[in-house]
This record gives C-alpha cells, structure tokens and sequence, in this order.
C-alpha cells in the first residue's frame, strides 16, 4: 500500500532507478531538485534530503528563488514512487508558472491513481497550514495531470505563456 513519507536516504537506490526511467534531464516535479544537487553518492544523496526537510522549517531562511516547502515522497515499502511537494506559499514565478503544488510519479508507477491520491492528501496538508486556495499548473498537452488536478477540484482559470512555456492554471478552494 502506498503512503506519503519524509524524503528519506533509505530510498537512495530506489530513487535512483526512478531517476533513471525519467532519464539524467527530465524534470522530476515536486521532488526539490536543483541542477547543482549532488544526489548521485551517498553523502550527496543524505545532505539533499537534509535540505528537502530544512525547507519546510519556516524559522529557516531559503535559497534566492525559493520558498519554503514540504515534501513529501510517494513510496510503498521500500520502493521510491514520486514526489509531491506542497509551497507554502508563491512568487511571481510561482504564481505565474509554477504554482502551490508540484508532484511526479515515476513511470513504471502510473496508471495507478498516485497522483490524484498524493494530491488529495496535499491538499489536506495545505488546509491544515490555513491555506484557503491553492494553485496548480501542468503542460497543456499534460492530459493525466489535467484528469489529477480536475479530479480534485481544480477550476481551470486560463492557460498562459510563461517564462517555462505554455501552462494551464488552476485553482482548487479548500
């Protein structure tokens, strides 16, 4: 049975493999990753994690570019599914673009309804925050993302070009 769970070194090799269906360059949503990650060795792997959980710490200063957030992982035992991960609030590039909530399901795990499951237990988590709306984008082409966010209530508001491309934008009211 599936469950959101703290990022975790535990999972370092399952993470890997997921990283590697994805492939070296895609984008893993929701997983707080940035280019200058080292998650390839161990010690790497363990400080990312360690920052993963430090930004959810709203007493904590975040990088330029950054806002505070938790993460979550979508794992079933030992087994690294996605990620999803709640902002606690926006920036201009979020609000534009990026939105409140990010989240990826490795590949060999979709069709199962993860997305819309980790979704729904975000959306729990940011009711608990005080939150009253939160945004949400994806692709336009992205038709599961689309059927995720909708599923949950999500009202399309536009699609727009922004700085990443075109996204369509929806807010969901808690």
């Amino acid at each position: 049975m599936p469950e959101l769970i703290a990022p975790t070194s535990r999972l370092h090799s399952s993470w890997l493999g997921a990283q590697e269906e994805w492939g070296a360059d895609a984008p893993m949503d929701g997983a707080g990753l940035g280019f200058e990650d080292d998650v390839d060795s161990p010690e790497g792997f363990a400080a990312w994690v360690e920052r993963l959980h430090g930004y959810g710490d709203r007493t904590l200063p975040v990088e330029h570019g950054r806002v505070h957030a938790t993460y979550w992982w979508i794992a079933e035992g030992d087994t690294y599914l996605g990620a999803i991960d709640l902002r606690h609030y926006l920036n201009g590039f979020l609000l534009d673009a990026g939105g409140h909530i990010g989240y990826s399901v490795r590949p060999s795990a979709r069709r199962r309804g993860l997305a819309t499951w980790a979704l729904a237990a975000a959306l729990h988590e940011a009711r608990l925050l005080g939150m009253d709306r939160v945004l949400l984008t994806c692709d336009p082409g992205n038709e599961p993302s689309v059927r995720t966010i909708e599923r949950n209530g999500g009202v399309l508001e536009d699609v727009r070009e922004t700085l990443i491309g075109p996204k369509r934008r929806y807010w969901i009211d808690l």
